[in-house]
């Protein structure tokens, strides 16, 4: 009898844990391959310009490429590096038709708050392009860049094309900021591509010698 009761008792724990892992192995297994994907559709409180709006959708850039990112908190450290550095190349975006917009958990308001805040005081004075406010968290999880366990956003940056469909997407964990160079790079490719009908190479920039994409276009690349 004791041993029967010892053998019932390990298959009730091993079934309890074996239901409670499941949603996190779940989780762990989750697609996050967005590209190639209509971008998630969304309508929330921005800050635009210093003042907050209550009905941002990307759906309103249709016709535009956006650069699409996420950052962890407002008032952190590498966060205001990566948006200041986006707005000093702000002209180089408008110049490719492409809108930049920002996106984090916080409220509109701290948003505000944080863009009224000089730089030289870990703000972000001066930034035009558009902040979203995520503070239901639906964003950044519809965009699979979520932290649950820490209920914030990876460093998830999309390029979104004129159509709405995402075409490249990256996802930096927290510390690790991202470079506004290989983004511009990566949006002239996909302007190239679109224009000429050819692909870009390893190492392509703007310039440089795209290739068809045959057999042929491969060996002529490499002559």
């Amino acid at each position: 009898m004791k041993h029967i009761f010892l053998f019932l008792t390990a298959l009730s724990l091993f079934v309890t844990s074996t239901s409670y892992a499941a949603p996190r192995a779940d989780k762990q297994t989750a697609n996050v391959l967005l590209v190639g994907k209509p971008a998630p559709e969304f309508t929330a409180k921005a800050v635009i310009d210093g003042e907050i709006v209550d009905d941002f959708s990307l759906r309103d850039l249709r016709g535009q490429y956006v650069v699409f990112f996420f950052y962890p908190l407002d008032f952190t450290f590498v966060c205001p590096t990566e948006l200041l550095a986006f707005e000093d190349r702000a002209k180089e975006f408008q110049e490719r038709n492409a809108q930049v917009v920002a996106c984090s958990v916080d409220s509109a308001y701290s948003h505000l708050a944080w863009l009224n805040t000089p730089r030289s005081m870990g703000g972000i004075e001066e930034i035009c392009y558009p902040l979203v406010s995520d503070l239901d968290k639906s964003i950044s999880r519809h965009f699979q860049v979520l932290s649950e366990e820490e209920g914030i956003a990876y460093r998830g940056l999309f390029i979104i094309d004129r159509e709405g469909i995402i075409r490249h997407q990256l996802i930096n964990d927290l510390p690790l900021g991202r470079s506004v160079d290989e983004v511009l790079r990566t949006l002239d490719a996909l302007i190239t591509v679109e224009n000429i009908g050819e692909v870009c190479p390893a190492n392509w920039r703007s310039g440089e010698k795209t290739l068809k994409p045959t057999n042929e276009g491969l060996l002529d690349y490499f002559k």
